[in-house]
Formats: C-alpha cells, sequence, structure tokens
C-alpha cells in the first residue's frame, strides 16, 4: 500500500507552478490582441481604401446636386419673392459654400470656378481614368499577417527590442497600406535576418499581473475602434456588398447620374 508521503511528492510534480500557468495565460493574451489587431488594421486599411474611392467616384456628382439644388431654389425664390422661399434658398447655398479647410481636400477636383475636367468627366459620358484602387492582395494580406504576429511590439522583453520592432511594424503597416507585397515580401526576408529575439525571461507573478491588465485595456481600446469603424457610413455602404464594393459604386453612380438629369430638367423648366 502507498502512504500518503509517498503520494506526496508525485502530486506537487504534476502540477505546473502557478507562475507558469499565469505566464501561459499572459502567452495567450499576446497572441489574441495580435491578432484581434491584426484584424482591426486589416478592415482599417479596407475602410480607409474604400472611402478613397468612394470620394473619387461619387464626390463630383454628390457636389453638381448641391449645386443644382441651390440654383433651384433660387431660381424658385427670385420668382415668388416669398420670404420662406428666400430663406431655403439662403441655406441651400450655404451648403455649397466651402466650408475653411475643404479646399485642400477637394484639391484635384474643384476650384473657384468650377469643376476640372476630370470632374466634369464624372458627371458626363466621358470617359475618365479610374481612381487609384489600393486593395492589399491575398499576398500581401498573408505577409502582413505573418509579419505583425512575428514582429510585433508586443512581445518585446525590453525596450531597446520594443523600439526596433515598433520601427519595423510602422513601415511593414504602410508597405500594407500601399498594397505593396514587393516590399513587404523584401521586410520579411529583412526580419528573418535580423537579430533573433531573446527568449522570454521568466517573470514575477506580480509583472504577469500588470501585464494581463494591460492587455485587457488595449483589446477594450481595440474595441472601441473597431466599434467606430464599424459603425462609420462606409462600413455600412461595405456590408452592403462584401463581394463587390466596386459595383456597388457603379449602382450609386448610376442613381446620381439620374438624380442629375431630374435636377438639370427642373432647373431648365424654371427658366424655360
Amino acid at each position: 500500500m502507498t502512504t500518503p508521503e509517498a503520494e506526496q511528492p508525485q502530486s506537487v510534480g504534476a502540477e505546473s507552478r502557478p507562475e507558469e500557468r499565469l505566464e501561459r495565460a499572459v502567452r495567450a493574451a499576446e497572441q489574441a490582441l495580435i491578432e484581434f489587431e491584426i484584424a482591426v488594421e486589416t478592415f482599417r486599411v479596407e475602410v480607409e481604401n474604400f472611402s478613397r474611392l468612394h470620394e473619387q467616384k461619387l464626390g463630383p456628382m454628390y457636389a453638381r446636386l448641391e449645386e443644382l439644388d441651390a440654383q433651384i431654389a433660387e431660381a424658385k425664390a427670385a420668382r415668388t419673392g416669398d420670404p420662406e422661399d428666400l430663406r431655403l434658398a439662403q441655406e441651400a447655398r450655404a451648403r455649397v459654400m466651402p466650408i475653411p479647410g475643404v479646399e485642400e481636400l477637394m484639391h484635384g477636383w474643384m476650384d473657384g470656378g468650377g469643376l476640372f475636367p476630370e470632374a466634369v468627366s464624372m458627371l458626363t459620358d466621358q470617359t475618365v481614368q479610374t481612381p487609384a484602387r489600393v486593395r492589399p492582395s491575398e499576398e500581401a494580406r498573408k505577409l502582413y499577417r505573418e509579419l505583425a504576429r512575428k514582429a510585433h511590439p508586443d512581445l518585446a522583453q525590453d525596450d531597446n527590442e520594443r523600439d526596433r520592432r515598433e520601427e519595423f511594424l510602422t513601415r511593414v503597416n504602410a508597405a500594407y497600406a500601399r498594397g505593396d507585397a514587393k516590399l513587404l515580401r523584401e521586410l520579411a526576408e529583412e526580419w528573418a535576418a535580423g537579430p533573433v529575439p531573446a527568449e522570454p525571461r521568466p517573470s514575477r507573478s506580480e509583472e504577469l499581473y500588470v501585464r494581463l491588465e494591460w492587455l485587457a485595456q488595449r483589446k477594450e481600446l481595440l474595441t472601441f475602434v473597431a466599434r467606430e469603424l464599424e459603425d462609420g457610413p462606409i462600413a455600412a455602404m461595405l456590408r452592403l456588398a462584401p463581394d463587390d464594393p466596386d459595383g456597388l459604386l457603379d449602382e450609386i453612380a448610376g442613381q446620381l447620374h439620374q438624380q442629375l438629369a431630374e435636377r438639370e430638367a427642373e432647373l431648365a423648366a424654371l427658366f424655360g
């Protein structure tokens, strides 16, 4: 018969030290956070690129619609002289007036004299150069995920290593935002040839608890960022056609062309 004293060493040896269990929890939380950051950054790039295409393709049409609405309201006010019509005309014109700082945003599309040729082409049947397409390929997405997992600053155990990783990941993020798969391949080679990160040093329980708390706060912040992106109008548009966002833009452009034709006809009738 085995005595309790003989059983005790086996029981103790079968259990992990509390620090080891805590360290595994920290590592699992780190990996989960990195995966979450990758997902949020990928979504942010997608939203940003679609927003740029949306503005380039549809912005001139929206601007033209607002101008036509103002001209129609002004024509009605001039015809009736009604105070309410005059007020509506002033409000419509105010919506068209440039807001300080917006001129820089619209550079290349509009100026004080009206629309640039590229914008005019958007409003007619003329051929116009397709807006720059910045949508990372599958290869770029794969390379970005791999580099983010390997080089993430949260895996650093000292300030120097964290700084090195942050500088490297900044370049990775910039290349991914441009969809530059070639540069991402070069960065992957650079990381593989670089210094091998030191093995994580054993951490005290207090440090691990602080680390877990920081990871939880970081995840909460990222959750807020992700929610802000998801609640935005561009993300709502992407959800309407996740597999064909360009087709959605074409569909909206067709609707805007119809509205422009109707406004032009209405304005012509007022001056008829």
